[in-house]
């Protein structure tokens, strides 16, 4: 029921995930009367793998996250975060009020044992691969503890997704040792006096793109700024592109065209949607609030690869140990 769109964007989304996704069934929770006209289309065959929970509370943008513990719990958010407490699914999506699902997902689901705060981290493209950044608003202030614990969730998570081990570096002013925070500093010294951790050192903005590392790490307000920044110069970019294309059809143009179609859509900022809320006992996926249906799917697929790699889990076994180690 959350984000600009509401179910006129979420539902069209489930549905396409359905279709992409043969093993997977949702839970569309929220006001049944609205949602069940976005499914006429459906076949009976895909209608099979939906449930509706209906209530008709929701959780504005407007409403303040530290009531919702006492006010909201009739409504669509905290009933899918139930959900997902009770074991009755194994990831939750939402568009809706971030820091209410901050709130509820951390009263409903728990942190892990040895993570003092979970950390939302979002997908940034770039030049040769994509790298995940952490935390993109989960906490506006953080300690070097806490950024420590972001850089081993995080890389715990881009290990699982890539495969593969990967490189960690920390958002600083500068790549020398002495400039940045304090908070900054003290954790670049527990990054780098970590084993576990491929700490590369300290990253400046302008090389995010890059693909120089996998793992980026930051407090919730450089983070929540720079991914924001990252998706309106995305679109601006992406905009020119689609307006240039649209100028010139040429035919002997063609193959020029199809190398702008080919960028615009690989900067296309719908692609990353999806912030995953690391540290709790679960998968919570935190879409834009003017997600599109293409990007709210993408950050079902974002819940989807999650618990195929058993991210949760894999946090749970393997980063309390390395924190309790350092």
């Amino acid at each position: 029921m959350g984000g600009d769109g509401g179910v006129a964007v979420t539902v069209p989304a489930s549905v396409q995930a359905l279709k992409s996704n043969p093993e997977l069934s949702v839970y569309l929770v929220g006001d049944e009367r609205q949602i069940k006209p976005f499914l006429a289309s459906a076949d009976s065959q895909l209608q099979s793998r939906i449930s509706i929970l209906h209530t008709t509370e929701c959780i504005s943008a407007a409403d303040k996250p530290g009531a919702v513990l006492r006010s909201a719990r009739q409504s669509s958010m905290f009933k899918a975060v139930e959900l997902l407490q009770n074991g009755d699914v194994t990831a939750m999506v939402s568009a809706g009020n971030t820091g209410a699902l901050l709130m509820i997902g951390r009263h409903l689901i728990k942190t892990i044992e040895g993570i003092q705060k979970p950390a939302m981290v979002a997908t940034l493209p770039g030049a040769s691969r994509q790298c995940y950044l952490l935390d993109v608003g989960a906490n506006l202030e953080c300690s070097a503890q806490q950024l420590f614990e972001f850089a081993v969730m995080g890389s715990v998570l881009a290990e699982s997704l890539s495969g593969g081990p990967v490189r960690v570096a920390l958002l600083n002013i500068g790549s020398e040792q002495y400039k940045g925070t304090e908070a900054v500093r003290a954790a670049g010294d527990l990054m780098e006096n970590c084993k576990a951790l491929n700490y590369s050192g300290f990253i400046e903005a302008n090389a995010l793109f890059e693909g120089e590392v996998d793992v980026v790490v930051c407090d919730g307000f450089v983070g929540n700024v720079t991914i924001k920044s990252s998706a309106g110069v995305a679109n601006v970019v992406k905009n020119l592109i689609s307006r240039r294309v649209g100028e010139d059809t040429n035919a002997s143009n063609a193959t020029a065209l199809q190398i702008l179609n080919d960028l615009s859509e690989q900067i296309n900022p719908h692609r990353f949607n999806g912030a995953s809320l690391l540290g709790l006992q679960g998968s919570i996926v935190k879409s834009h609030g003017n997600a599109t249906i293409e990007g709210f799917a993408y950050a079902l697929q974002q819940a989807v690869n999650e618990v195929n790699n058993a991210v949760p889990g894999l946090i749970a076994t393997r980063v309390a140990s390395i924190i309790g180690q350092n």
